[in-house]
């Protein structure tokens, strides 16, 4: 008899196709537990080698011994007119059928029940975190690297970076990622895919800048980023005379490499306005605007936009900036004894009667009109009018959401903060303003949420309207952290104010008299007026003014219940001009008019 034969007889190969059958059933079962069970990844390959290393031993085991009525016994051993096997086969042949019916089954189940569609997973999906897919029409422009001789460069580098940045996003059909998004990787070590993926973007700009006296040579190049394929590549070298021209030249360049790529319209070109033609403002103006941009040593924003504007009376945009640093220095830098609202008017007066084009321009009187005049009414067409001139603008929206934030209207708000961060990402003041209203709105998971994302990014700008809830939600050294440095790390007394959180109703005016004490001694400038959170917690109503109009953060705060019944809270909003918005405009959800001439609230 041959070996076959002999395998055969023994029943070794049926059990072997047994056993080759089961395994498949088995790693089956475990992908399938293996997904419900706290294991880890390598339980697939762990069960595989256990079932490799278990074949031959069981064909052995098939070949030596024989399964009889009496139970397993020595194949040598028994009588071959007494063997069994061909009634062992039988049934290993009904069980291998039968396991081989469960597997083309499953393999059946499995093709034929759909998995869950992308589509319901995206619809489903948090809208504020979920990945999109990237667009093939997108690019990204990244901070340039300042290449000059003594490395003095970067904010006029970063500028024409950003430059570049806003022509290109001129391009109806190109999405460019936001300036904060980009500028994010400065000096990153990742490569341009990983980039590209974490932005979601198909290209990206990159290039240097080398500044020596009048001469400058800019490096472009533009990086397909999936292939990693270099679509066009550049040197400029140029008299700093020329630095519109080559703007122009870049910004068109990359259109034409697109168009070639994308199929987008050829014949869209990109035009460069000549802000000024006085080069010395024009480095003023973008190293002040960086400093802007980056919320950093705002004074000294200050002093380089009005030396641009000295140097260039007719410079729209130099005087558009100046608008927005004045307006916004008040909640940065501590009392400095200049009165900046006056200061911003005149300069955002000056840059629209140059030029009444500019978006920020209308963004900024529309923060004016909200912030110093108490016009709400007369902001809401500002903005509306900035939008429509830009609607790409991110702060312009930011702007808006915090004044609809301001006088109740919560949705809209949070709409116009979502509306911030879809085109700028990376914009930290929107996403503390966005967590913010979800407080008000009671949803603090969502609110810790965002904000916990922006503490990643260490801003802090919003972070006092938290301290409460970080407080109650067993995070009280953050809580203690987060109130040191809103009261300007001066060795301030907080711990007063935690203590306040959690023994609300018993007697903490002590606490508040120290408090109170630190504050007439302190020589920041930081004033409790300035963190009305704060007060809120000692019910210091009285203490709450309407300057500065940080005190509009707690009209909706969750702890301001009992504040919204008090006169106090009544006459602010007639003074600030919510009262006359809502008869104009409605009232919010959750406030009412009663009578002729009087409303009440509630919690939103």
């Amino acid at each position: 008899m041959s070996l076959f034969q002999e395998l055969k007889r023994r029943n070794v190969i049926r059990v072997g196709l047994l056993y080759l059958v089961a395994a498949w059933l088995l790693l089956q079962l475990t992908d399938v537990l293996s997904s419900l069970l706290p294991v880890g990844e390598s339980a697939g390959p762990l069960v595989i080698l256990l079932l490799a290393l278990g074949f031959f031993p069981v064909l052995i085991f098939a070949w030596v011994y024989e399964m009889t009525p009496d139970g397993l016994k020595r194949e040598s051993s028994i009588d071959r007119s007494q063997s069994v096997t061909p009634d062992t086969g039988r049934k290993v042949n009904t069980l291998i059928i039968v396991l081989l019916a469960l597997a083309i089954i499953g393999m059946i189940a499995d093709r034929l029940i759909p998995e869950s569609s992308p589509v319901t997973e995206v619809a489903t999906a948090d809208p504020i975190t979920a990945p999109l897919a990237i667009d093939a029409q997108s690019i990204a422009v990244l901070p340039f690297a300042d290449l000059s001789r003594d490395q003095d460069q970067q904010y006029f580098t970063d500028g024409l970076s950003e430059e570049l940045l806003n022509l290109l996003v001129r391009v109806d059909d190109l999405h460019v990622a936001s300036r904060t998004s980009s500028f994010a990787y400065r000096g990153s070590t990742l490569s341009i895919p990983a980039i590209s993926k974490e932005l979601n973007v198909a290209h990206v700009l990159e290039g240097s800048v080398r500044k020596d006296g009048d001469r400058i040579r800019i490096t472009a190049q533009l990086i397909e980023a999936g292939t990693d394929r270099h679509l066009w590549s550049e040197n400029f070298d140029r008299e700093f005379v020329d630095i519109f021209a080559i703007q122009d030249e870049i910004a068109n360049a990359i259109v034409r490499a697109l168009t070639g790529e994308l199929g987008m319209d050829g014949e869209k070109a990109v035009s460069v306005e000549v802000a000024t033609e006085n080069l010395d403002a024009y480095e003023m103006y973008l190293t002040a605007r960086e400093l802007f941009i980056r919320r950093d040593q705002l004074p000294e924003s200050i002093r380089l936009f009005r030396k641009a504007v000295a140097l260039d009376p007719n410079f729209a945009r130099a005087w558009a900036g100046l608008a927005a640093v004045e307006a916004i220095i008040y909640d940065y830098v501590f009392d400095d004894g200049i009165d900046h609202f006056p200061l911003a008017k005149e300069a955002a007066e000056t840059a629209m009667s140059l030029n009444p084009d500019l978006s920020l321009t209308l963004a900024v009187l529309g923060s004016l009109a909200s912030d110093w005049e108490f016009d709400l009414l007369g902001a809401a067409e500002y903005f509306d009018a900035a939008i429509e001139k830009d609607p790409k603008v991110a702060s312009t929206w930011l702007w808006r959401g915090m004044d609809l934030a301001s006088v109740g209207y919560l949705d809209e708000a949070k709409a116009s903060f979502q509306k911030c961060l879809d085109i700028d990402p990376g914009y930290q003041n929107c996403r503390q303003h966005l967590a913010k209203v979800y407080l008000y709105q009671g949803d603090l998971v969502t609110a810790n949420r965002l904000h916990d994302e922006s503490l990643e990014h260490l801003f802090y700008a919003n972070s006092m309207m938290f301290v409460s809830t970080y407080v109650r939600s067993g995070h009280r050294n953050l809580a203690l952290l987060i109130a040191d440095d809103g009261l300007g790390s001066a060795g301030a007394p907080v711990i007063e104010w935690i203590r306040a959180i959690e023994n609300p109703d018993g007697d903490n005016s002590a606490g508040f008299a120290r408090l109170k004490d630190w504050e007439s001694r302190t020589a920041t400038g930081v004033t409790l007026a300035k963190e009305p959170s704060l007060l809120l917690s000692f019910r210091a109503y009285d203490e709450i003014t309407i300057e500065p109009v940080l005190a509009r953060n707690v009209f909706w705060h969750p702890d301001g219940n009992e504040f919204r019944t008090t006169p106090q809270f009544k006459a602010m909003i007639r003074e600030m001009g919510i009262y006359e918005y809502w008869q104009a405009r409605g009232f919010p959800p959750h406030c009412k008019p009663i009578g002729d001439d009087d409303f009440e609230c509630g919690r939103p």
